[in-house]
């Protein structure tokens, strides 16, 4: 490609409201331009990383035995209504009504619509196993869209689902998948974790992991152990059980105290009162499960509760701190006093607050607070469980001997095992060998392509601008001659931009009639991988070659350089 021809327009400054730096880059290397918040168009540029990470996802997935479709975008809200999801899903659905008033969804997900398809078309276990793929754009109305293309309103994303009769055949499937994952994000140059996590409103019945690039602008936390291979996401994490999980009671331990705190209610107040620290709380939060009654949740003061795991131990899909209202009617005192003792709803207690045998905790009156509470005598009733997030330092709890380190992270795949909960929702099923009607068992797998191409360019790319693997850059290598006006170094780029055409190889040749200064801060920007420099020394059948990600040159021969760039 002639660089002349190119819209590429760079840009020397990055909008104010660009904070990631991948966000900046991809803006000021003229890769996407913003139409409105969360929306982006693809210039050429752009679309052509896009292209070779479709590449490599669609050879990993044909590899994987998947099947290419497409999809309608555009879904009718009955079918989510058949799933439950159409009101459960929440305000990032974007709904519409057509000319005939009937309701639609712009699809942030296909379940649905892929379930609906099969139910239609399979009906004997003969046509199973199926895993079917699609890349299409996708839409959720986020509430607030943020750095560039790592959470837009409207995005590229690979979606696939798989289909069997048993869990058998979904494991292996699954496995398949996550296998795939694995070289997808290798071959495009991805510092990731594969970890386990939460299913969040897709759901399903079986395990499932995210597929997380590091990257400090994250906005996941991660678990990752640093003596095995345990990774989880922070709302999935758990850690090894604390030790003296069976406290001994003294027989001669103080009782309750109460002590007057007069506006003394957070945390950072009660230190300073008491004259303690954190961990010698126990800190006590009134929350309201889905659909049913209010509950107490007590964790230690230096810890915060996970509301999945308490979501999950209720069975319901979520709990909500309970308003100021709530509180005082449950605890007959004002916010920030609330205590374990005495209340007259459920307690769940969180193990490590459990084992404590002397805390000081809310009296659930005003003004006041309990000293010497020992929550496995003073609060027996009490549901003992895993209610907190970990942090850093806890112990792993698969090898039990590795701490676990909290890292960043942005969510690039995730993986489910659905197992039946959309077929047997729509009525999806089977006639499996003995004649006998049973839901399929499905499995889901997605990579948002447009949030890789951006958390690629989040962890390559320096102060002057992008470095993308050769894997997936826009072209692999950039020619630039100094002067376009020297015939001898226009012959000899000419000469080398043609061989590597006929060799198959997209290259960028900057035939533009400006500063080489100019050419060379653009192509910082860009980021190509192999960049060829055609100078004084061209009538000497040499070029100078540099490399994006060391800034290292060398001369050497026109050969050398094709040999370099072509690849084996």
């Amino acid at each position: 490609m002639l660089q002349s021809r190119l819209l590429s327009p760079t840009l020397r400054e990055a909008p104010s409201d660009a904070e990631a730096r991948s966000h900046q880059f991809l803006l000021r290397g003229g890769y996407i331009r913003q139409l409105a918040a969360g929306i982006y168009s693809y210039l050429p540029l752009g679309r052509r990383v896009l292209h070779q990470i479709e590449r490599i996802v669609r050879e990993e997935m044909d590899r994987a035995g998947a099947m290419e479709i497409l999809l309608p975008a555009m879904q009718p809200a009955e079918l989510w209504r058949e799933s439950g999801r159409y009101e459960r899903y929440g305000t990032e659905l974007i709904r519409f009504k057509d000319r005939n008033d009937r309701e639609f969804a712009l699809g942030p997900t296909h379940e649905e619509v892929i379930t609906s398809l099969l139910r239609d078309e399979v009906n004997s276990y003969r046509k199973l196993p199926l895993t079917l793929y699609q890349i299409q754009t996708k839409f959720r109305d986020e509430r607030r869209p943020r750095f560039g293309l790592l959470r837009g309103r409207e995005f590229l994303m690979k979606d696939a689902y798989s289909f069997d009769t048993d869990w058998t055949g979904l494991d292996q499937r699954y496995r398949a998948m996550f296998t795939a994952y694995e070289e997808i994000f290798g071959r495009c140059g991805l510092d990731y974790r594969a970890v386990e996590a939460d299913p969040g409103t897709i759901g399903g019945e079986g395990g499932t992991h995210e597929f997380m690039a590091l990257s400090d602008i994250g906005e996941d936390l991660v678990a990752v152990c640093g003596n095995c291979d345990y990774a989880a996401n922070l709302e999935k994490a758990t850690s090894a059980p604390p030790s003296g999980s069976q406290p001994n009671q003294a027989p001669d331990a103080a009782l309750p105290e109460a002590v007057n705190t007069p506006d003394v209610h957070t945390i950072e107040q009660l230190c300073e009162f008491f004259h303690a620290s954190p961990e010698q709380f126990l800190k006590t939060l009134i929350y309201v499960p889905e659909g049913k009654e209010p509950i107490a949740v007590v964790v230690r003061g230096d810890y915060e509760v996970n509301e999945l795991k308490v979501a999950a131990w209720l069975g319901v899909d979520s709990v909500q701190l309970a308003d100021r209202e709530t509180v005082e009617k449950i605890t007959v005192a004002p916010v920030g006093y609330a205590g374990p003792l005495g209340l007259s709803i459920p307690v769940l207690i969180d193990q490590d607050a459990w084992i404590m045998t002397t805390a000081i905790a809310g009296a659930n009156t005003a003004n006041t607070h309990l000293r010497s509470v020992c929550p496995t005598r003073d609060v027996p009733e009490a549901t003992v469980g895993d209610f907190r997030n970990v942090v850093n330092g806890d112990t792993c709890p698969r090898c039990h001997g590795g701490q676990l380190k909290l890292l960043r992270g942005i969510e690039v795949g995730h993986v489910f095992k659905l197992g039946m909960k959309y077929s047997q929702q729509m009525g999806a099923v089977i006639l499996d060998s003995q004649g006998r009607q049973q839901p399929m068992i499905m499995g889901c797998y997605g990579i948002g392509l447009s949030r890789l191409m951006s958390a690629i360019a989040e962890q390559y790319h320096d102060e002057h601008g992008l470095i993308w693997p050769a894997t997936i850059a826009p072209y692999r290598a950039h020619l630039i001659p100094i002067s376009i006006k020297d015939p001898q170094q226009m012959k000899l780029a000419t000469l080398l931009y043609e061989d590597l055409t006929q060799a198959g190889v997209d290259v960028l040749l900057d035939d533009r009639e400006e500063r080489a200064g100019s050419k060379f801060h653009d192509a910082d920007l860009i980021g190509i991988p192999y960049r060829v420099i055609i100078g004084k020394t061209a009538d000497q059948g040499q070029v100078e070659w540099l490399e994006r990600g060391t800034m290292k040159r060398e001369l050497i021969s026109l050969n050398e350089a094709i040999q370099r760039i072509v690849p084996v």
